[in-house]
């Protein structure tokens, strides 16, 4: 894809609306809302990398209550034209159809990989990948079993969806969040990921959330490792305007 004049590709990830409750994540929601508005005026293309809820589960005829904001909002952009792309991460990776049907909206359970203008960019969530996080890697199999998915769908959806709001919120090991302290180079797995998987391909761009900390780090001769930090406590986003990839803060 080449990027016209003026145009650019936006990328957000680690939204957690519903958490720590939707009340308290509301101010939130407005906030991202009014950045979508913003952003709107010249994008090419949004890509939103997971974790855009606390927690997502799409019953047959039934999806979770609240966040008609960024549901009508993100609607009103891709109807607009503009392309949106959408990563499920470890607390909406139950997300089936929906976005599909009712948004128009992509739904992609793994990384995928773009060419804009003459820059490459493997692109993903970035739960799981790399070495460790075994305790969730082991949880996420069970959750992605079909057979569990189908014992959850039984429970009502008032017992189903305020249990997996419960756990989310208070058991770190479900989340799979970890303590968002940067551990270094050589102990961060995502960059351990990035390098590894530049063994065998060349990206100039791996762009991951997941890990709730805004950073850009050299992993490769033209190549960066970007994390797109979260919007509970940073607030912050990627743009790529066709030649420099850069990472910004919305609002104070």
């Amino acid at each position: 894809m080449q990027l016209p004049n003026n145009k650019k590709i936006y990328f957000a990830s680690d939204q957690h609306f519903g958490a720590p409750t939707p009340e308290l994540s509301f101010p939130r929601e407005k906030k991202f809302v009014a950045w979508l508005d913003e952003v709107k005026k010249d994008a090419e293309a949004i890509f939103l990398l997971g974790d855009l809820f606390d927690f997502w589960f799409e019953y047959k005829t039934v999806v979770p209550k609240g966040f008609v904001r960024v549901l009508g909002k993100l609607a009103e952009i891709r109807d607009s034209g503009i392309p949106i792309y959408f990563f499920v991460g470890n607390h909406d990776l139950w997300m089936e159809g929906y976005f599909q049907k009712e948004l128009n909206i992509p739904v992609y359970h793994d990384n995928q990989e773009y060419t804009f203008g003459d820059k490459t960019f493997l692109v993903g969530h970035g739960d799981g990948k790399g070495p460790g996080d075994m305790g969730y890697k082991r949880m996420k199999k069970v959750f992605t079993n079909p057979f569990s998915k189908w014992l959850f769908r039984w429970l009502h959806p008032d017992i189903g969806v305020g249990l997996a709001q419960y756990l989310s919120v208070k058991n770190k090991l479900i989340s799979g969040d970890e303590d968002v302290t940067f551990l270094g180079e050589d102990n961060e797995w995502l960059i351990l990921y990035s390098k590894r998987k530049l063994e065998t391909k060349h990206y100039n761009y791996l762009v991951f959330g997941h890990r709730h900390l805004p950073m850009k780090i050299t992993v490769g001769e033209n190549s960066e490792y970007v994390n797109l930090g979260d919007w509970i406590t940073y607030f912050t986003y990627g743009v790529f305007d066709g030649e420099n990839f850069e990472i910004k803060k919305y609002g104070n």
